[in-house]
């Protein structure tokens, strides 16, 4: 396949409400997509770098950059999504990035062969079950109003984000005021130390699925200590960036689950990899989400269809974070969403959509 052209496209995607981590609030997203054009089909790629380097070292400028400058300079004349990788493995980190690159080859060249993502990388099941992640709230009472909505609209799975401070208590609430069977999970993004071992073993008494990624994320050893401490399962989140850490974690016994962020690992086919080490080792995967538009979250759904993602992912409708999506709604049905069948992602831009968010367009002629 021989890339004619790519496009770097800047969109503004104002959140349906303010979603607030224990790194920050985010109100909207400023998202770095990329289109590659071959003379046969185009694909497209969404950037989950944020707008600032606070959950990860990568932000949208600089993903932008690195595209720019390095990454599409290295492509070979003629290429498939395999070889992607290999042409860019000289360029180091910069995962999410070569993410964007390497899903936008990878849908042209999908399209071009009549291919859906789902056959591609291997999914089992025709659709997903979802989970919804709540945000950190000004008090209690919104919070619990929160939930009973996304409950309500018949999200499977609530995961609630925690920081120290807002942890023991919102947890109490929700699982008094939800009960036993409600699946609940609740992730730190990295916001506590070992020294908090004994607050985050009060939430072994709210018999969590797992809580996600408590400690440094270059921090396996302590995760590992911390796991002996606790009941409930650690899942590991920014520390698993390829295959080859989620060995060395399983080693370790740092977690027993491990969330699977496509764009935070490198793409889909490292995604993939780290689904195969994980299944062959007995620990369960889920999907993650960085707040994608309907373009990440297909292919999201499609990855979060293989056999060993046992868990309900991050993959919500998308509604949970846009009023209006740039592709066509995913919407909740069951608490299911569907495996796009179609070629490549499944889904395309709408054209009026796209081109009333768009803030910048950048075409690179190769």
């Amino acid at each position: 396949m021989k890339i004619t052209g790519v496009e770097l496209r800047r969109i503004a995607m104002p959140l349906v409400s303010p979603f607030r981590t224990s790194f920050g609030t985010e109100t909207a997203r400023d998202i770095l997509l990329v289109r590659v054009v071959t003379p046969d089909a185009e694909g497209w790629g969404e950037c989950v770098a944020m707008a600032e380097p606070l959950y990860s070292s990568e932000y949208a400028d600089g993903a932008a950059e690195v595209i720019r400058r390095f990454l599409l300079p290295a492509l070979p004349e003629s290429l498939d999504v395999h070889g992607v990788g290999r042409a860019l493995a000289p360029v180091k980190g910069h995962r999410m990035a070569k993410a964007a690159l390497e899903t936008a080859v990878l849908d042209a060249q999908l399209r071009a062969a009549g291919e859906s993502f789902g056959r591609f990388l291997g999914a089992a099941r025709t659709r997903v079950p979802c989970g919804v992640s709540v945000g950190i709230m000004d008090s209690i009472p919104r919070l619990l109003d929160a939930v009973q909505g996304y409950v309500d609209e018949g999200y499977v799975r609530i995961k609630l984000k925690i920081e120290p401070g807002w942890d023991v208590e919102p947890v109490r609430a929700v699982r008094e005021r939800f009960g036993d069977d409600l699946l609940l999970q609740v992730d730190a993004n990295a916001a506590y130390s070992l020294s908090d071992a004994r607050r985050l073993a009060r939430l072994d008494a709210f018999d969590l699925l797992l809580i996600e990624q408590p400690l440094a994320n270059d921090d396996l050893v302590q995760h590992a200590r911390l796991a002996e401490r606790l009941s409930t399962p650690i899942c590991l989140d920014e520390s698993i960036e390829s295959a080859e850490h989620a060995a060395a974690a399983i080693a370790l016994g740092s977690c027993s689950i491990v969330n699977v962020k496509p764009g935070r690992v490198g793409g889909y086919l490292e995604a993939r990899r780290i689904h195969d080490v994980c299944r062959a080792n007995g620990v369960a995967v889920w999907c993650g989400g960085m707040l994608e538009t309907g373009l990440g979250r297909a292919a999201n759904v499609a990855l979060a269809a293989l056999p060993g993602f046992t868990l309900p992912g991050d993959t919500s409708g998308s509604r949970r974070y846009y009023e209006t999506d740039i592709t066509e709604p995913f919407e909740l049905v069951d608490g299911h969403l569907t495996v796009p069948s179609g070629p490549g992602l499944g889904v395309e831009p709408i054209p009026a959509v796209l081109d009333a968010v768009t803030t910048a367009t950048e075409w690179i002629t190769l």
